[in-house]
């Protein structure tokens, strides 16, 4: 096997008979998790030629849109924060204009501007103890989606006060899959699937099938099987507390903020948004999980397209509940529920 085709994982099919197409998945770290591809292609040359431009792709976007890597053109605009209009590229444009969009949307329950709570938060779950109040409240003073102003003929951003920090943790993967996506179906791949941690991008269905496979929800328990849903032309989060959270006492912390308080949600459920696109899906979900199914409701029926699902989780009910019917309405793409 050569240097290149080492990337890849053969999928254990053979080629269908019908489209001479053979599965071929990839994966490489990225954006603080793991991103993977599978697609169909006619042969090896053209897989690891896509699964090649992708990961270059991502790459870049981490490049731009990390609040973890300090030279990335995020970070540096953060830095910039209260000194007026800052240039940005194409890519950072588009991201906070859509963050920004969705979060007067959803009234702030996303919120892209949350990067000195997320600080806070993040510390204290590696050191096991909650934040100090204080601290908290210092940093919520500095959050606030209003304050990021975006100029678009001049391609510009800027945050109001100094110390303030841009967080995009709820959107980037998810934009970054559709990117992805988008750019291996200009070379032809469209039988695509890109994952990123928990978000995905969904191209056409596999060879003979009427869509992708997807299993959402909590881990699978005994009484409680994960939902399945067969999907193409989307995307899809999950957003919930069951794999980043704080535990004190008896009381489970997510790592997902309630943007009014700056404080941790302490009753999260598990949230799967299916949408037009995984950008829309990754920060719905986030939104979503604060506001709960009620408040959701009317977000859901504005848009066309955008379905969702809750489990109710928690460290007091380690067993997921069944999930709340799906709610939403009629989505665009391909959406079957089965078992």
């Amino acid at each position: 096997m050569t240097a290149a085709a080492a990337l890849l994982t053969f999928g254990a099919s053979p080629p269908s008979l019908q489209t001479g197409l053979e599965s071929y998945t990839a994966e490489k770290s990225l954006m603080g998790t793991v991103a993977r591809i599978t697609l169909y292609a006619p042969n090896a040359d053209r897989a690891v030629a896509g699964f090649r431009a992708a990961f270059d792709l991502l790459d870049a976007l981490d490049a731009r849109l990390s609040d973890y890597r300090p030279a990335s053109e995020l970070m540096s605009l953060s830095r910039w924060a209260g000194q007026g209009p800052v240039p940005v590229s194409p890519e950072l444009f588009e991201v906070l204009d859509l963050a920004r969009r969705i979060a007067a949307e959803t009234g702030g329950a996303f919120d892209p501007t949350l990067g000195p709570l997320t600080r806070i938060w993040r510390r204290s779950r590696r050191e096991g103890r909650l934040p100090e109040p204080e601290a908290l409240e210092r940093a919520r003073r500095l959050c606030g989606w209003r304050k990021l102003d975006l100029d678009p003929v001049r391609r510009t951003a800027s945050l109001a006060t100094p110390g303030m920090q841009l967080d995009l943790g709820g959107i980037a993967k998810g934009y970054a899959a559709d990117r992805a996506l988008e750019l291996l179906r200009g070379m032809g791949l469209r039988q695509t699937l890109v994952v990123i941690g928990g978000e995905m991008a969904i191209g056409a269905p596999p060879p003979g099938r009427s869509g992708w496979r997807i299993a959402v929800g909590p881990e699978e328990t005994a009484g409680h099987p994960r939902r399945i849903l067969r999907l193409s032309d989307c995307g899809v989060s999950t957003s919930g507390d069951l794999q980043q959270h704080l535990d004190v006492g008896n009381r489970r912390y997510s790592h997902i903020l309630e943007p009014a308080s700056g404080k941790a949600l302490t009753d999260a459920a598990t949230v799967t948004v299916v949408a037009p696109a995984a950008a829309l899906a990754d920060a719905l979900a986030t939104a979503f999980d604060v506001l709960g199914p009620a408040l959701s409701q009317s977000i859901l029926e504005q848009r066309r397209g955008v379905r969702a699902l809750w489990w109710k989780t928690g460290r007091a009910r380690r067993r997921a509940g069944a999930p709340a019917p799906v709610l939403g309405r009629p989505a665009a793409a391909p959406f079957h529920p089965s078992r």
